[in-house]
């Protein structure tokens, strides 16, 4: 009995049955059938649990703010893939790319190198990759901005890193409660308690 019957899953989930030394990110545009937003860490497959409203209303909140404050030659997308390597395409909740970096609309990932800033959420079932994890690999990547987001009494906090090209791995930059202000990778300024609002 193959895997994909076993688990009463119809023959055409490829995904189940990992080949040998692990899938590669070119697989994750030619597998039928995968979860939606599946990453690609050492060459396993990682699939994501439902996401909450906080993470929902997070990526919205970051994402406008983004989006309204990047100087013209940039923007913020949300939920695309970045290849890092030929085993590692984690997906970044949010990342800020050049508008150059758009290859049209069947567009997957992106490279590290177009990448300017990579946002998590975290989440109960993501947080030690989130954590520890993805910002490693995005730093040896060489992206030089991380954001990592955790959610204390609903509200946002911040946690900024940027990269010390040196050693290609982050430094902290600040925790930020209520309000995020910045000055790089461009002017930024986000009421983190909006998170709430409609408009």
């Amino acid at each position: 009995m193959s895997a994909a019957r076993e688990y009463g899953l119809d023959e055409s989930y490829e995904w189940v049955r990992p080949p040998v030394g692990g899938w590669t990110a070119d697989d994750l545009d030619r597998l039928p059938n995968l979860p939606p937003h599946t990453e690609l860490i050492d060459g396993s497959l990682v699939f994501m649990s439902p996401q909450t409203r906080f993470h929902s209303r997070v990526m919205r909140l970051l994402e406008n703010a983004l989006m309204e404050q990047a100087p013209e030659h940039l923007e913020a997308v949300r939920e695309l893939t970045v290849r890092l390597n030929d085993r590692n395409r984690p997906e970044p909740d949010i990342v800020v790319v050049p508008v150059d970096a758009d290859t049209g609309p069947g567009q997957t990932w992106f490279t590290p190198e177009d990448v300017v800033l990579a946002v998590e959420v975290v989440s109960a079932e993501s947080a030690e990759r989130d954590r520890e994890t993805k910002p490693r690999k995005y730093a040896a990547a060489g992206i030089p901005h991380f954001w990592r987001v955790e959610e204390s009494y609903g509200l946002p906090v911040v946690y900024v890193f940027e990269l010390d090209p040196a050693t290609h791995t982050y430094g902290a930059a600040g925790i930020f409660h209520d309000r995020l202000k910045l000055s790089v990778p461009f002017p930024i300024d986000i009421d983190l308690t909006a998170i709430n609002r409609r408009r």
